[in-house]
């Protein structure tokens, strides 16, 4: 296979989605007797047929999680660079057409950002811009590392899908993860949410994390929209992409995340509703079918729901998160690219998690790897 979406053409979205719904509390139980898991094992796990087994399903990530990570969760936070965006998206408060105000950092305020984050102690930030190539372009971007790369350990970016030659450019600078969300793997509605503009072809979108992976990219992060689609059967074929990566690109790391759709100006409502429970599902189901893979949480996602799924599987989470360029010391009541729900400082976080009888972690995984296994002997 040249890339994945080889793989992607093989299968049928309606097809894939009939098989998650046939699934039985049988194929749920024989997923749940396994000590490895496979895709189809991965679908009873997400079915309908699994909720009434959600506290085995539970017991068992908390276990896996812990025998893997330790008692750690990683610290990390978004820094906005920029809302500057030519796509149009549905769901998006920085689509092209929405009448905002538009804010781009100078070297100056990414500086001042810099500064705040730093004195709450993260040393792992997310660059996060708008797709606007000729205003937040590579050269940008490079210079945007540059910039912060004296001050942090670990450089994530969350922008435009670029080439593999540019992100190798990145990759000198500093870069050491990209997180690149296909949105839905649903071909007709991605079309729908994504008339105009770049993020419009659904294939290149498709082979950016190949891209990456021949880029050599230290970590690789996928996901969808929990809410444009059905969210089992986006699922799925975020796992079949995941599988595939860590076949071919065995020697770069993976993450998952799981934002749900928020409220915007101007927002799109959910297709399809997911509840806590249905969440907490699908991170348990993700953990089981891979020992290795890192499982993020935005503020996104309520004090509540967050307080109760640290021990359920998630490796990595944010807070106090600000989703608009320059929103934590520049300017703070500029528009947001989103709605947060955890609106807790970074101590509040960091209390809860030591209260659970974790440690938050503030640099990379790999690079607390001693860390993390001494972590695990103290804890027999």
């Amino acid at each position: 296979m040249n890339n994945f979406q080889e793989i992607f053409d093989s299968y049928c979205w309606n097809e894939v989605k009939g098989s998650i719904y046939a699934k039985t509390a049988r194929d749920v139980e024989l997923a749940l007797n396994k000590s490895k898991r496979d895709l189809e094992d991965f679908k009873a796990l997400i079915s309908p047929a699994a909720a009434p087994y959600l506290e085995s399903m539970a017991l068992l990530s908390h276990r896996i999680t812990q025998k893997r990570f330790g008692k750690t969760i990683q610290m990390y936070i978004p820094m906005y660079l920029s809302n500057e965006c030519n796509n149009i998206c549905t769901y998006c408060g920085f689509s092209f057409t929405n009448q905002i105000p538009r804010k781009t950092l100078t070297d100056q305020e990414i500086l001042q950002e810099v500064t705040y984050i730093k004195s709450k102690g993260y040393d792992n930030i997310l660059l996060v811009t708008g797709e606007a190539n000729h205003t937040v372009g590579v050269s940008y971007l490079k210079n945007a590392l540059k910039q912060v790369y004296p001050y942090f350990s670990h450089l994530s970016l969350e922008a435009q899908p670029l080439e593999q030659n540019e992100y190798e450019c990145l990759i000198e600078e500093g870069l050491n993860t990209v997180l690149v969300y296909q949105e839905t793997y649903h071909r007709e509605d991605y079309k729908k949410h994504h008339p105009k503009g770049k993020k419009s072809n659904f294939h290149y979108r498709l082979d950016t994390p190949d891209r990456l992976g021949k880029a050599g990219i230290h970590k690789i992060g996928l996901g969808t929209l929990i809410g444009l689609e059905d969210w089992r059967t986006d699922s799925f074929f975020t796992a079949l992409h995941l599988r595939y990566l860590e076949k071919r690109y065995w020697q770069t790391k993976y993450s998952i995340s799981f934002p749900r759709l928020r409220p915007f100006s101007g927002g799109l409502a959910p297709k399809v509703e997911m509840n806590d429970r249905e969440l907490t599902q699908l991170i348990c189901a993700y953990r089981l079918l891979n020992e290795e893979v890192e499982l993020s949480l935005s503020t996104r996602e309520s004090e509540n729901f967050r307080n109760n799924i640290i021990k359920l599987g998630i490796t990595s989470i944010s807070a106090e998160s600000k989703t608009n360029p320059g929103g934590y010391v520049v300017e703070k009541q500029s528009l947001q690219q989103f709605e947060i729900s955890d609106e807790r400082e970074t101590q509040e976080i960091v209390e809860v998690i030591r209260q659970q009888g974790y440690e938050p972690l503030w640099k990379d995984w790999d690079r607390s790897y001693t860390l993390v296994s001494s972590q695990r002997l103290n804890d027999g």
